[in-house]
């Protein structure tokens, strides 16, 4: 399969740098896990570029050729790709080779590209010395751009699209404005967005009431659309509905967690009608238990995949079948989950009291909202809760957080048979196909124990009248999706 990438003919960084052939060698480089030749297991070689997404595809590739446009590359794969339209990005090119390049002691970009042409595919099984070069522009790659604060560096906030970032007050707000160059899409109809960094619903819903906010997009509960309602008189708009997100309960498969019998008699005391009850049926009076870590509720492979993965060996909450798998133990775990979200909160609270019942003894290892995604796989809890949210394209997803030892592979799940589906499943791009080979995915996941899923999610946003051009989307981008649509009375 042979794919050939060109960016649009004008488009630069906003120095005025051009968008490039050396940006597209750059986001193949990061994305493909090329150059590493780690293998964590023997804690050997160098993973350079740190990404939590799954190099599959990408890693079916050689170094690409170069267009003598400048501004487009050829990249052929061993095997079909199904995510080959997004392979370098969603939804655009975000990493400056010219600044990288700087930043590592090179001339320029085209001296980075020359780099990267003149190193081998690294080899985890005879890993290599490291090459300084390579670490320098990966090690500023992986940590360089991060700050809470503006960097007095003004290429280390480089924006390609329709705004670029003015300012920032730390833990604050971030102010946005209009990138005047920008002509190669649509462009933003507002001069300035100010961002703030408001966590708590009832905090956003107040600056929404004040006029300090011109559109939210708290965590639904009950509460939360009573507030929002209530503020339909002064010209707030509410839209909600399902998102492409689900909130589930995931087992270590180590330490406590390590027995499958163990496993599998925590998964029964999981209250899941409660949860669902208590969370999302005051917003979606319709909604059900989610009955696969794979699809939602609508969609065409949603229910077939349910009659057949397993998940109606936990239809309800069965103490007397925990305890019987338990023969006697009496296990402790800790449970890690965001204890400045009331959805997850409630979730714990609610699974701690089923659990105590069947003699599991629960610690409450909730940590804050700045602290919680930072302890995901870092081994200091048996389970956790939290959510995923879908692209909405693409399957790389599946890989990125099923396969054995992905960064986002956070409970240690390995499963060769399921490795095997989902390399299949990178391989082909036909949708139904797909389907068939996720399902089958689910049923594995199912049959070790995984956790189990609780409930699609609900989205909720809302908007002052002094806004147009705000529309609902599902998906992880949100109401971001069509920024450029947005305008000020």
């Amino acid at each position: 399969m042979t794919v050939k990438y060109t960016v649009n003919d004008g488009v630069k960084w906003s120095d005025n740098a051009p968008v490039d052939v050396n940006d597209l060698v750059l986001a193949w480089a990061i994305g493909s896990g090329y150059y590493s030749d780690s293998n964590p297991d023997a804690k050997t070689g160098n993973a350079y570029f740190q990404t939590a997404a799954d190099t599959a595809g990408l890693n079916l590739t050689s170094f690409p050729e170069l267009g003598s446009d400048g501004r487009s590359m050829t990249i052929k794969y061993s095997k079909p790709y199904a995510d080959w339209a997004i392979a370098l990005g969603i939804p655009t090119i975000d990493s400056p080779a010219h600044v990288l390049a700087q930043k590592a002691g090179l001339k320029d970009a085209a001296a980075l590209t020359d780099l990267l042409k003149g190193l081998p595919k690294g080899d985890p099984a005879k890993p290599a010395a490291v090459n300084e070069t390579l670490k320098k522009v990966s090690d500023f790659w992986n940590t360089g751009f991060d700050s809470k604060q503006l960097p007095s560096d003004a290429s280390l906030f480089l924006s390609n699209g329709p705004y670029v970032v003015k300012s920032m007050e730390p833990d604050q707000s971030m102010t946005l404005v209009k990138n005047n160059d920008f002509s190669w899409g649509n462009k933003g109809k507002l001069d300035q967005i100010t961002v703030r960094y408001i966590g708590s619903a009832s905090a956003q819903i107040q600056a929404l009431k004040n006029g300090e906010a011109d559109i939210v997009a708290p965590q639904a509960s009950a509460d939360t659309v009573d507030q929002l309602k209530a503020l339909a008189g002064q010209g707030v708009t509410m839209d909600k509905g399902p998102q492409l997100s689900y909130d589930h309960v995931d087992l270590n498969y180590s330490g406590v967690f390590a027995d499958q019998n163990v496993r599998e008699a925590f998964m029964k005391t999981i209250p899941r009608q409660d949860i669902l009850n208590k969370i999302i049926k005051p917003l979606d009076p319709d909604a059900k238990v989610l009955d696969s870590q794979f699809f939602l509720p609508g969609q065409p492979k949603y229910d077939d995949s349910v009659k057949n993965n397993g998940s109606d060996k936990y239809p309800s909450v069965d103490i007397d079948g925990a305890k019987k798998l338990l023969n006697g133990a009496t296990p402790t775990i800790r449970i890690m989950y965001n204890k400045d979200n009331p959805n997850r909160l409630d979730s714990f609270t609610l699974i701690s009291q089923s659990a105590s019942k069947a003699g599991f003894t629960v610690v409450d290892g909730g940590l804050g909202k700045s602290e919680w995604g930072k302890a995901l796989g870092n081994g200091s809890y048996d389970a956790s809760i939290f959510g995923w949210i879908n692209p909405g394209v693409g399957v790389n997803n599946v890989p990125q957080v099923f396969n054995s030892g992905n960064g986002s592979n956070y409970n240690g799940f390995a499963s060769a048979d399921a490795d095997k589906l989902m390399d299949t499943l990178m391989t082909t791009p036909d949708k139904a196909k797909q389907d068939d080979l996720i399902s089958q995915i689910d049923k594995i996941v199912w049959s070790t124990g995984y956790g189990l899923p609780l409930f699609q999610t609900v989205g909720v946003d809302a908007y002052s009248d002094k806004v147009t051009g705000v529309t609902y989307n599902p998906t992880q981008t949100g109401v971001w999706w069509n920024v450029w649509n947005w305008s000020s009375k």
